[in-house]
This record gives structure tokens, sequence and C-alpha cells, in this order.
């Protein structure tokens, strides 16, 4: 006898003074982790978030995911979403009153905690913690920039977390907040096949990934260090906790000082 098909969750109702499609392939699931994204790219996503296990987790349910085209919420005849900064200066800047818009929609409904965000190279470098922190929560709502960024009043007036992939610029924060929402997603119950992959991997310990092998046993003139092949359980454990602690000490000097202070 075959089971009967899992049930995706509860759709939830909510209003809204902005017309929406009666008919939509993305239902809201209640009690859904979701990620909410606000940019002028919409069709940029779910992107590679679409693709793999979280692709197949947004299928099945696991998370949603919903975009506010901050375009439609231009101001005049050609929805005009920025303007020039005070004070002079080149580049263009996201009106204030146009994010107010985008943001309440996105927020319109909302229950749980959920933090809000705005992909800014001179935010808090986004690490696994950070990660952890929002797939604890009941979701993320993320603001992508572009141009010179933001009116600074919206990110004090909602108070905004300031978040930076890394110390680089980019041209906005679409491909940021993607990156992000795959270090969450996996982390989300049922959505990696085996749990223990998110426990064992780079930084889940303050560490880096001890190095991995696979078939053939020899490849090229390279052989898999013989420690791997011995079935001895406890020294191949040893073995990878010690090439962990060798790499995070070469490549990553900032990760073994705090290791260290740990220690102390």
């Amino acid at each position: 006898m075959s089971k009967p098909p899992r049930s995706a969750g509860r759709i939830a109702v909510q209003a809204t003074l902005k017309p929406r499609e009666l008919m939509t392939d993305t239902p809201d699931i209640a009690g859904t982790w979701t990620a909410k994204v606000i940019t002028l790219f919409p069709t940029a996503f779910p992107g590679v978030l679409g693709e793999s296990l979280t692709g197949k987790a947004l299928k099945d349910g696991l998370w949603q995911l919903k975009t506010y085209d901050l375009r439609s919420y231009g101001i005049g005849r050609h929805r005009n979403v920025d303007d020039t900064p005070a004070g002079g200066g080149a580049g263009m800047v996201l009106r204030a009153d146009v994010l107010e818009n985008a943001i309440s929609d996105a927020h319109l409904g909302a229950r749980g905690a959920a933090p809000l965000v705005y992909l800014s190279p001179r935010g808090r470098r986004f690490d696994q913690q950070m990660a952890r922190n929002w797939a604890r929560a009941d979701g993320v709502t993320m603001l992508c920039g572009r141009f010179e960024g933001v009116d600074e009043r919206v990110l004090q007036h909602y108070n905004i977390q300031e978040v930076s992939l890394g110390d680089f610029v980019m041209t906005g924060g679409e491909i940021a907040a993607q990156a992000m929402i795959d270090a969450t997603v996996r982390l989300l119950p049922g959505v990696l096949g085996n749990a223990e992959s998110a426990i064992e991997e780079s930084f889940s310990a303050g560490l880096l990934e001890h190095p991995q092998y696979t078939k053939p046993a020899e490849w090229n003139g390279h052989p898999i260090p013989a420690v791997l092949l011995s079935g001895n359980h406890a020294k191949i454990t040893e073995w990878r906790k010690q090439m962990s602690l060798q790499i995070t000490k070469e490549r990553r000097p900032d990760l073994w000082a705090a290791l260290k202070g740990k220690s102390d």
C-alpha cells in the first residue's frame, strides 16, 4: 500500500494593499523558513538556489523564497527608485520612500523572528555562525543594494543589519544574497541528506575541513594517505583532526588565533 503524499503545510493568507495574482506557483506555506529578497532583479532568483539540494528542499516546501520587485514601488511614470546623493557626488542612491513601501510589503503579515539585513561591503562579514543564527530564526529579509547604496535613514529607521560577503565591492547584492541563503538553507532540518555533513565541514568547530579523497586509490602517482585505508577509525579521526589543525594554522591565522585564545 503506497503512502499518502506528505502535506507541505498550511497555506497562509494575508491582506495587502498591493494587488497580487489570484494563482501563484509559490503560495505561502505557514511556519516554513522564508527568505524574502527586495531587489531590482527578481528574475535572478532562485538562480542557483533552485538547483541541487537547496532546489529540492525548495520544491519540497522545507523553505520558501519570496522576491519583491523594487521597480514596482518606483515613483512616477518611469518608476524611479533612485536619485542623486545629497551634497553632490557620483552615482545614484536608492530613495527612502521607495524602500519604505517595499519593506512594508515584505513585513506584511510577518510572524516570528526574521532579521532584516542590507547586503553591503561595509557590513559585518558573513560567517558560519551567522548562518546558524539565521537558520534558527523564522527566515531572513534581505535588501539588495545597487548604485551607490541606500538612503542611510532607512538603515537607521528599521535598525537594519549590514552584512558583507567579503572585503570586495560588487555591482549589487543579489549574488551575495544567494550565497548567504544557500549557506543558511543547507543548515535547516531535512535539507542535507546526511546531517553529519554539516557537523564535520569547515568552520563547524572553528577549524577548516581536513582533506578528502575517493577512488581510485592512486591517481597520477598520488596515492590516498595510507591511514585512510587502514580501517582504524581512531587513527583516521586523529589524522583528520591534525590535518584540520595544520591547514587552519597555515591558511587562516585569524581562526587559529581565536582557537588558541579559547584554549589558553
